[in-house]
Formats: structure tokens, C-alpha cells, sequence
């Protein structure tokens, strides 16, 4: 399977050198930009895997009043260990949350609605085939963007192999974005994961998903959107939600290599 490969070279590497890059969070990524279908320049960081554009890419997108570096920073060493490429993207509605700017919104000179980021998603998609990422290709979201990838995977079936939907957004706020709209639309492969503490109010949304045969889990000691992945986030054990999130990639990426 292509993950526990890769995974297996990474680890044996990655005593001396992966690993400590992992742990001081001092990976560095290539800034680009691109257009999105209105005009506006949608800033990102690229992360090219070792074995080139084959590779599965993982397209990071962050929640409300955030940004790639600061939500990803702990993030995206893990998903480079394993052999992704990675490309964490700045949308429109965000802002310096997690201690690091949007270079999109500071370019914009406001933060939008969250449906009005809903362009910039698409363009980074259109940007990595583009680009000629012609391996698996995942979305991932995180609160208000988890429910956007969602909509992503109905729209652009045919270029995604998967999303994660980290905390759907579906609150008053997402307004006509709600994630509820596409439990039915979305039609790629759906890994969702929740807190247990918000489960409360999205017990029927992930009993809509998993009818239609899609993966939910629930992280017991977990918190809001992305953040379940990071420990001095959750000051709690990760183990079991990653485990979940690398088992999701390596099965939809074996099956689209």
C-alpha cells in the first residue's frame, strides 16, 4: 500500500532528519499565488513530495478568521513525513487567527462572508491540475471550509479521490453554505470527524452520512475543526484520530494509483 511505504522510508529517514523538522515546526513551503474566477489572488504554500507531482496532494483549507500557516503549521510535517505533496491555502474569509497572517485577506484588504470563499477553493483545485498533480488529489476542511469541501466533492467529482470535513460547519452563520445542503450532493469518498463535544448538535448530519456510506468519527477528547489533530491543542492523545485520517488517505489513495 502506497502510505505504510512511503511511511516506512519517512521513519527509517526521519531519525535524523524528518523528524526533529516535524518537531520544531520549521518546514518551509514554496509561496504561490493564483486567481480565482472573480479576480481576486489567492496566496498559498506548496509542499512538492520527494517522488514529484505523482504523489497524492492533500489541499489544506483553514476555518473562520485563520490561515494556513498558523492552523497547518503543526499539521503539514505530519502529512509531508508521510509522502504527500500538501498545498495549504489562504481563503478570503479568514484572518490572523493560530498567530499568522492571510495573505489573501491582507491582499483583499477585508475578510468576506464564508460562501464567498467557496471561488478560491475551486481555484486552488483548477490550480493543482493545472500545475500537473495528476496523482489522488484530497480536500480538507476545517469548520466553515469542511462544509465547502463537501460542495467541492459534488462539483468537482471527477478531479477529487476524497474530502475531510473536519467540524462541518452548519450553524445560523454558514447561511446557504450550511453543510446540511450537501450530505446528499457530495460524491466522492467523506471522512467527517467531530469532537464528542459538539456532537450533540451534529448527531443527525453524521447519521445522513453514514447512510450514504461514508467514514464519521468522533474524537473524544477532541476540539474544534483541524485543531483535533494537534495535542498541546487538545492537551489529550491524538493517536486515534490521526490513525483515522492516514487509514482514509492510504485507502482512497491506493486505490486511485
Amino acid at each position: 500500500m502506497l502510505f505504510r511505504k512511503l511511511g516506512f522510508i519517512v521513519l527509517a529517514f526521519g531519525l535524523v532528519i524528518a523528524a526533529p523538522a516535524f518537531a520544531n515546526n520549521t518546514i518551509k513551503g514554496e509561496e504561490i499565488h493564483f486567481k480565482a474566477a472573480d479576480g481576486v489572488t489567492v496566496y498559498a504554500d506548496l509542499y512538492l513530495a520527494k517522488t514529484g507531482k505523482g504523489a497524492p496532494l492533500v489541499i489544506l483549507f483553514h476555518q473562520a478568521r485563520s490561515n494556513a500557516r498558523g492552523e497547518y503549521g503543526p499539521i503539514i510535517p505530519r502529512l509531508t513525513d508521510l509522502g504527500l505533496s500538501v498545498l495549504a491555502v489562504d481563503q478570503r474569509s479568514g484572518g490572523s487567527y493560530f498567530g499568522a497572517n492571510n495573505r489573501t485577506v491582507d491582499a483583499l484588504g477585508h475578510s468576506t462572508k464564508y460562501c464567498a470563499a467557496y471561488p478560491d477553493m475551486e481555484a486552488a483545485l483548477a490550480y493543482a491540475i493545472q500545475d500537473g498533480f495528476v496523482g489522488p488529489r484530497f480536500a480538507w476542511g476545517s469548520s466553515y471550509s469542511a462544509a465547502l469541501v463537501l460542495k467541492l466533492g459534488g462539483d468537482h467529482k471527477d478531479e477529487l479521490s476524497a474530502v475531510l470535513s473536519f467540524s462541518p460547519g452548519s450553524g445560523r452563520a454558514m447561511g446557504a453554505c450550511n453543510a446540511n445542503h450537501y450530505l446528499d450532493s457530495v460524491a466522492v469518498p467523506v471522512l467527517a470527524l467531530s469532537p464528542r463535544s459538539e456532537m450533540a448538535g451534529r448527531q443527525a448530519q453524521f447519521a445522513r452520512l453514514k447512510e450514504r456510506g461514508y467514514q464519521t468519527f468522533v474524537a473524544e477528547d477532541g476540539v474544534h475543526g483541524s485543531s483535533m489533530l494537534v495535542k498541546n491543542r487538545t492537551n489529550a492523545d491524538t493517536s486515534a484520530t490521526w490513525d483515522t485520517v492516514v487509514g482514509f488517505l492510504e485507502l482512497h489513495g491506493a486505490e486511485y494509483k
